[in-house]
């Protein structure tokens, strides 16, 4: 039988400040009557209490944060590093991601810092161009602009109520109680009693594997990424220029007037030895791809030392009936932490915000007292995102799969019939449609 659950609820707009008074409102929950006393979380020894705490300031639990803010919904955000973690390169954002963005108040403000792309060109490995696409001639509503991934994390934080990220926060272990609630214990030995976990923490989440998860699985390629920095203004068109060979593609795209974005995917058997230092890693990549279009060997030269890296592509694919659900309990995952997925189709991170948004929607609604418990609107959520997440993690998958492949005849086939005559673009753009509306809270609600 539903019970009550009282949650904070502070009147916020996304243009004023944080009020300082809580008004409190009776949410229903499948679990006995609790009594909820909200404190300053604790990061070190003694322990706190929160509602809705948030594992993991990365860009889905940072969108969550700030999609739960609009809405006037307080949460805490544990970050187990001393800052935000703003190192790595860029990600791509398609029009879905933009929406979201939109409707969190942050898109305006992104939109000046970074060029739009305005369409793509493939290339065969002797730089003999397969094929050209313009998105706007395939779909005159869609946006494409490849963003750095530490403004957008500034910029998301930036949007929260001082205090609400709680970094060195790293968590050790967690165990839910019989009324339901979460004890999060920390890694210095705090421990954090949460009405709502939300499990934002990234491939490798912990809370995923509390709640039965698997680890995410090898696809049988990594990727060199890397951001070039031309000081003088790079040369390139607004493009995402695509290179590919046997076994082995490229990618670069302008991101500002200064900056480059570029990627080198590879097979490989097996992870390899990680390595870190930035002279190894650019001698590697520059060697994959030695024979070439210089543009590209120039890009990874005028790559700062700490923006190039040499990752795993890992994915998760959350079968029907066999995978556990996004949420137990009060508990819910969010982007990686539940469906990561190869960067094939430049959803990751769109995912992400779009499960940031929906989430938040359905948790506001229940909180505010709305028709649905707080279980419910969990379980509506994680069914409502199954249904695209799982599509889309298949299809991440098999793409890359094909563009792979290192067979000399399919490899001809490919450059010679499937891209110059087969590929259609707009299609392949069906799954950037995704439509959400501002967020708002109000101090009327």
């Amino acid at each position: 039988m539903a019970t009550s659950l009282l949650l904070p609820i502070y009147p916020q707009s996304p243009r004023r400040s944080l009020a300082r008074s809580y008004r409190w409102y009776p949410v229903r929950t499948g679990s006995k009557p609790v009594s909820l006393t909200v404190t300053k979380a604790q990061t070190s020894g003694g322990d706190g209490e929160e509602s809705i705490v948030i594992v993991g300031a990365g860009i889905g639990g940072l969108a969550t944060a700030v999609s739960l803010h609009r809405l006037g919904v307080r949460s805490v955000v544990l970050e187990q590093a001393e800052s935000l973690r703003t190192g790595g390169t860029s990600l791509t954002l398609f029009k879905n991601g933009w929406r979201v963005l939109d409707a969190i108040s942050v898109g305006p403000q992104l939109r000046t810092q970074f060029l739009e792309i305005e369409g793509m060109v493939v290339k065969n490995g002797d730089g003999k161009e397969l094929r050209s696409f313009t998105f706007k001639d395939e779909d005159q509503s869609q946006e494409v602009r490849a963003v750095e991934r530490r403004v957008l994390l500034e910029t998301l934080a930036n949007q929260l109520p001082p205090e609400t990220i709680k970094f060195s926060s790293k968590l050790k272990t967690i165990q839910s109680n019989a009324n339901g609630d979460t004890q999060l214990e920390l890694e210095d030995g705090s421990k954090l009693l949460a009405k709502i976990v939300i499990g934002c923490d990234g491939i490798r989440s912990k809370v995923a594997t509390w709640m039965g998860f698997s680890e995410p699985r090898y696809v049988g390629h990594c990727a060199f990424r890397g951001l070039g920095f031309y000081p003088e203004g790079q040369p390139f068109q607004n493009k995402v220029n695509y290179i590919y060979g046997r076994g082995i593609r490229a990618g670069y795209v302008p991101v500002s007037p200064t900056k480059v974005y570029w990627f080198i995917c590879f097979n490989s058997p097996s992870l390899g030895p990680k390595i870190t230092d930035p002279t190894i890693l650019k001698r590697q990549a520059k060697e994959l791809v030695s024979t070439w279009p210089k543009d590209l060997q120039d890009l990874i030269d005028l790559t700062p030392d700490e923006t190039i890296s040499r990752t795993p592509l890992v994915d998760r694919w959350l079968w029907p009936g066999v995978s556990p659900t996004a949420s137990k309990g009060r508990v819910v995952l969010v982007g990686d932490a539940w469906h990561p997925m190869t960067p094939n189709l430049g959803q990751g991170a769109c995912c992400a915000l779009e499960d940031s948004v929906v989430l938040a929607n359905k948790l506001a609604g229940a909180i505010k007292g709305g028709s649905e418990s707080v279980e419910e609107a969990m379980e509506s959520y994680g069914s409502e995102r199954w249904s695209r997440a799982f599509p889309l993690t298949v299809r991440a998958n098999l793409v890359g799969a094909l563009l792979q492949w290192d067979n000399s005849l399919v490899c001809s086939v490919r450059d010679n019939v499937v891209i110059p005559k087969l590929v259609r673009l707009g299609p392949m753009l069906e799954h950037t449609n995704f439509e959400c509306e501002p967020l708002f809270g109000s101090s009327e609600t």
